[in-house]
């Protein structure tokens, strides 16, 4: 038999989309099945026609749930995949609340961003896929145990091990045409609040890596410590007058920033302010990990993640309601700031000096997110603009990711590596910055782009058998359109610093000038082609 191949569909040099194709004679499975996140480039990338036929899919093996790597699963089963969902039991828990909600913000996403007056006259865009989508993707779910072989498909042997990321999260080992691989999915940190440190095998042909983190190094704090750098951040946010505004993701940072904030709270450090957690999922999502609590470290009940102060809001009107207040701490999705109601608490707090907006999770490169803590004056959201005049800040101590040393740590525990190391999961920077750390220790090491495919043979290193996808590598992490944003909340600012209003007319026309230059050159360019 050939060799297994592997064919990158996503999280090539991005950290977004996870998905992986293998494939072993006439069968082939996925590892993962993740949405694109970030610039409008790679957000394309969802709705388009995936480089595969999903009915040929023979089984999924789902890594954990985050929509990174979950996302399209609905996608997949509306084009026709029927077979099982590989996953660990809390996994699929979580994804019950996931998939749904995921379902219902893409048909709200889509109404919403057709009605824009920016895109009047363009063709509507449709939903990615649909409530009833999701529905079908959960009837295939099957449930294994970590550290229990199975047969994921027909010549396709598999392992779940423990990652330490998130409740439920796992590491797919996959055996199959005589080569043996790893699947790192996303590696928690050492020492991370609920879970245990990451476990793995070691000996094997081909191991594909996680790198979000591959570039840094996290100063490390214990849990006290952790809950001492939150309470200086809302003593200082509160203290400036107006909301602190806290973006979060509905899975594990939501649940931990609870841990903590009824730990304050308990012991008075937060001075009866009242914390409003507006984000919906995320209550859906912590009766999960209640229902999971004698199997978290650091848990000790189901009571853990309440406390009188805080405040779940729920209904849409109340929500709303919220940008009427000042002095409170309001938890609102998403954490990237890409949707959810926490735009909703951005554009009334961004332009508030008084106001704080504190960042507590990686914000990938194109969203909102990275905008506002890359230093934006004005940012845009929802075709309206705004200046950034809040207070950020960021606290890195909550993040659910390995930092560089612990990602070369777990790496090299694997060893024998006898074929490749693949760097996945990362912007640029951070693949460079890992593949750097570990070139001494490991003879191959691939960096894949999305679109690329790999031969996979037992006991040398792996041999790229299609190039990937070059239109994408200016769009990874930043596009055309997150810049023309930039420039359009910046330009009637920028305008108005000219003097003379004559000399601002010239300005525009130069602007204007270019433009047609632009488009001339191309009408040429297609002219002599023809």
């Amino acid at each position: 038999m050939s060799p297994p191949t592997v064919a990158i569909h996503g999280a090539g040099r991005t950290v977004t989309g996870s998905c992986y194709e293998i494939q072993c004679g006439d069968a082939r499975i996925l590892v993962d099945c993740g949405l694109f996140q970030g610039s409008r480039t790679l957000e394309t990338l969802n709705h388009t026609t995936a480089p595969f036929d999903a009915k040929a899919i023979d089984a999924v093996i789902l890594t954990h749930a985050h929509l990174d790597h979950s996302g399209l699963l609905p996608r997949l089963v509306a084009r026709g995949f029927s077979g099982p969902i590989w996953t660990t039991a809390p996994t699929a828990d979580l994804l019950v609340p996931m998939l749904a909600d995921a379902a219902r913000l893409q048909e709200q996403e889509t109404m919403r961003r057709n009605r824009r007056h920016d895109r009047a006259g363009d063709p509507p865009i449709q939903a990615i896929y649909t409530m009833a989508d999701a529905d079908a993707a959960l009837d295939l779910i099957r449930t294994q145990p970590q550290e229990r072989p199975f047969t994921a498909a027909p010549g396709f042997e598999a392992v779940l091990w423990n990652a330490g990321h998130i409740l439920g999260s796992s590491s797919a080992e996959v055996r199959c045409g005589g080569s043996r691989l790893l699947f790192s999915g996303d590696l928690g940190p050492a020492h991370k609040a609920f879970e245990p440190d990451p476990v793995a095998p070691s000996g094997l042909d081909h191991v594909f890596c996680e790198s979000t983190y591959g570039d840094r190094e996290r100063e490390a704090v214990t849990i006290e410590e952790r809950r001492e750098i939150l309470a200086a951040e809302i003593d200082a946010g509160l203290s400036r007058g107006g909301n602190l505004i806290i973006p979060v993701f509905a899975l594990e940072r939501t649940q931990e920033l609870l841990l903590d904030l009824a730990k304050l709270a308990g012991s008075g450090r937060l001075k009866g302010a009242s914390i409003f957690i507006d984000a919906p999922l995320a209550t859906r999502i912590t009766g999960v990990f209640s229902r999971y609590s004698r199997q978290l470290e650091d848990v000790g009940s189901p009571d853990d993640f309440d406390h009188p102060s805080f405040h779940f809001v729920d209904d849409a009107a109340e929500s709303r309601r919220l940008n009427e207040i000042s002095g409170s701490i309001i938890l609102a999705g998403s954490g990237m700031c890409e949707g959810g109601r926490v735009r909703y608490h951005l554009l009334a707090n961004l332009d508030r000096r008084d106001s704080t907006i504190l960042f507590v999770g990686y914000q990938a490169g194109g969203t909102l997110g990275r905008t506002i803590i890359d230093g934006a004056h004005r940012v845009r959201i929802s075709g309206r603009d705004t200046a950034v005049r809040a207070t950020i800040r960021k606290i890195d101590s909550y993040s659910a990711h390995a930092d560089r040393t612990e990602l070369k740590d777990w790496i090299l525990a694997r060893r024998p590596i006898s074929g490749s190391l693949f760097l996945t999961h990362g912007e640029a920077a951070a693949v460079a910055g890992l593949r750097s750390l570990l070139e001494p220790d490991i003879a191959s090491i691939v960096a894949p782009e999305i679109g690329e495919v790999y031969e996979l043979p037992a006991g040398a290193a792996a041999r790229r058998i299609k190039a990937g996808r070059t239109d994408l590598h200016d769009a990874v992490e930043s596009d055309w359109q997150n810049d023309y944003a930039r420039f359009a909340v910046d330009l009637k600012h920028e305008l108005q610093k000219i003097e003379a209003a004559g000399r601002r007319r010239e300005a525009i026309e130069r602007m204007r000038d270019i433009l047609v230059q632009y488009r001339d050159a191309r009408t040429k360019r297609r002219r002599k082609q023809g």
